[in-house]
């Protein structure tokens, strides 16, 4: 089992930035991502890296405003947003696969999730 807590979430404005944290424990991870849900959508991938080097991977429509990163030394994955637009405005989930995944946007290959930290753009 992969425990994975996020934090960073807020309420911002357009144009805004934050930074979303994931911390990790408990067994090996090989893929991590980023995804996002807003109301009455599907769960979409933000972006996503192979912790042993590979990738990143980001969905198109991120414009290159969002960059994935991670800490090695202290397990924790980090989504830093800028730019950000009311269409950015949903949940962010960090998921994790035990094994490097072909899909690393779809949601269905990962097999642990966090609970999600809320991103609130306001314009």
């Amino acid at each position: 089992q992969v425990r994975l807590v996020e934090s960073g979430g807020g309420s911002v404005q357009t144009g805004g930035s934050l930074r979303l944290s994931c911390a990790a424990s408990g067994a090996t991870y090989r893929t991590i991502g980023w995804f996002r849900q807003a109301p009455g959508k599907e769960r979409e991938g933000v972006a996503a890296m192979y912790t042993g080097g590979g990738g990143p991977f980001y969905r198109d429509s991120n414009e290159g405003r969002f960059t994935i990163s991670q800490d090695n030394t202290k397990n924790m994955v980090y989504l830093h947003m800028s730019s950000l637009k009311p269409e950015d405005t949903a949940m962010y989930y960090c998921a994790a696969a035990p094994r490097q995944i072909r899909g690393l946007l779809q949601p269905d290959e990962y097999a642990y999730w966090g609970q999600g930290t809320q991103v609130t753009v306001s314009s």
